[in-house]
């Protein structure tokens, strides 16, 4: 975990960031891009270039007040090569940040940039707090200093993280005046502490949500599409799965519908391509039918030959696949699980590896120190996906860990990304899918749900079009509670 969101790439640090940190802008409830710390802002006709007009007397957690400067110190950060961060490619547009005054400023693109919004809803970190630090290694990584809704009090790692509401954040002090993230790696625990009301809220497991009614009379519960999907990636930089065909064959290897039934329990959809179905650059793709046969077939034509033990070899070794996964979600466990089935039909031996979360992160998918992963992504609102796939985006640290690389893709993400005629986007990233169903780039396995439960003593709670979480600062508790922050 990293709170800082120019550095952050896992979902876990995201959420935290999102309460310290702000952005420029904001997606509503509706998912309309609207004014966060920016008062203002307004794109030239030609898109090529964006003023934005900063709030006044918006001040960082420790009083200091937010200017220009921190937002050019932040857009630094994000174009240094020697920053670690994943999102350079969205701001390496940029040609010229003209600061016009405390408050205002311009930035001009040197091409068009279709998101060219989204991309200033990054968060904004502090200057005087960085400045003459290393960013990649500095304390201020694990003690944020924001402008957000709540302020950083403390982190024991491996246990909590504990937030206090900012008095003095722009849209007022939020209703709940502490926020503390549990880490809780076992689901069986969380389920546990939901039964005793230890836990406000938590994501459930689709099994957990079946059980929920007849044990927690005391929670709301919420159901809506996430935007994103979970795979089975590989890692390209390794023989046999930089092969086409390996792909392929293990499309048909694995029957998605068996897990998105044994594991999801049907709250999911069946996943074929890299947009859920809510996006609109989504296509309707033909799935890889579920067939043994075609699939040891081209196992066979890539090199492999069946051993005496009945599993496949490859270049004269049985050959086997190491899967790993993130402990604490027991959902990508019992995939693995199903996975290893069903291919040990196929002849591949799977061996099964659970990892701590920061482990999983650090040392295995940052380092490409793995076999193949089960992993989900949560995408953005824009179907701009230069970051997961272009072949540029493969170095240590960045978003396309598996290394995936097709020339084709890569022209089709830029043309993509550098065009604001909304029907050409869509039609560049349809025949996207289209190569993709040809040339996968992992096993896409399902689009799942977001199953959420909420305390019923917590009010103000509404769902739409981006989930519960887009008002939190206005929940309240509805009934008075004493618990010890310590």
């Amino acid at each position: 975990m990293c709170l800082n969101p120019v550095l952050a790439s896992d979902s876990a640090s995201a959420a935290i960031n999102a309460l310290v940190y702000n952005g420029l802008l904001k997606y509503d409830k509706d998912l309309n891009l609207v004014c966060d710390l920016a008062e203002s802002f307004s794109v030239a006709d030609d898109g090529l270039s964006i003023k934005f007009t900063l709030k006044k007397n918006i001040l960082w957690h420790d009083g200091k007040p937010f200017t220009v400067k921190d937002v050019k110190f932040t857009f630094d950060k994000l174009i240094s090569p020697d920053t670690r961060t994943p999102f350079s490619s969205d701001y390496l547009a940029v040609k010229n940040f003209e600061i016009l005054d405390d408050y205002s400023f311009i930035v001009y693109y040197a091409y068009p940039f279709a998101p060219i919004l989204e991309s200033w809803c990054i968060g904004i970190i502090p200057k005087h707090i960085f400045e003459g630090q290393d960013i990649n290694t500095s304390d201020y990584n694990r003690k944020p200093v924001g402008t957000g809704q709540y302020v950083f009090k403390k982190w024991i790692t491996d246990q909590k993280i504990i937030l206090q509401a900012n008095s003095d954040y722009y849209e007022g002090k939020p209703k709940i005046k502490f926020y503390l993230f549990r880490v809780i790696p076992d689901s069986a625990v969380q389920f546990l502490e939901l039964r005793t009301q230890s836990l406000d809220e938590l994501s459930l497991l689709p099994d957990q949500w079946n059980a929920y009614d007849s044990f927690f009379e005391n929670y709301n519960k919420y159901r809506y599409p996430s935007f994103g999907f979970t795979f089975l990636g590989f890692n390209l930089e390794k023989e046999p799965y930089n092969s086409k065909n390996f792909r392929q064959a293990i499309s048909y290897a694995i029957d998605k519908k068996d897990i998105i039934n044994g594991v999801m329990l049907g709250m999911a959809k069946q996943a074929e391509g890299i947009f859920p179905p809510q996006s609109w650059a989504y296509k309707e793709i033909k799935p890889y039918e579920y067939n043994v046969d075609k699939a040891v077939k081209l196992l066979k034509e890539t090199g492999f030959t069946k051993g005496d033990d009945g599993y496949l070899k490859y270049k004269n070794k049985t050959f086997e696949i190491n899967i790993i996964t993130n402990q604490g979600n027991k959902a990508r466990e019992l995939t693995c699980q199903i996975i290893q089935e069903q291919l040990k039909k196929a002849g591949i031996k799977v061996n099964i590896r659970i990892l701590e979360w920061s482990t999983f992160i650090n040392q295995y998918v940052n380092k490409k120190n793995f076999d193949a992963l089960v992993l989900g992504w949560n995408t953005s609102v824009d179907p701009d996906q230069y970051l997961l796939w272009h072949s540029s985006q493969s170095n240590p640290g960045q978003y396309n860990f598996m290394s995936y690389k097709n020339k084709d893709v890569d022209e089709l993400l830029v043309k993509a990304r550098t065009s604001f005629d909304k029907e050409k986007r869509k039609k560049y990233y349809h025949k996207i899918q289209d190569i993709m169903r040809e040339d996968p780039p992992c096993i896409f396995l399902y689009y799942p749900e977001n199953l959420v439960c909420v305390n019923k003593r917590i009010e103000g709670v509404e769902l739409a079009p981006a989930g519960i979480g887009w008002n939190f600062h206005r929940w309240r508790i509805g009934r008075s509670a004493t618990t010890n922050y310590s």
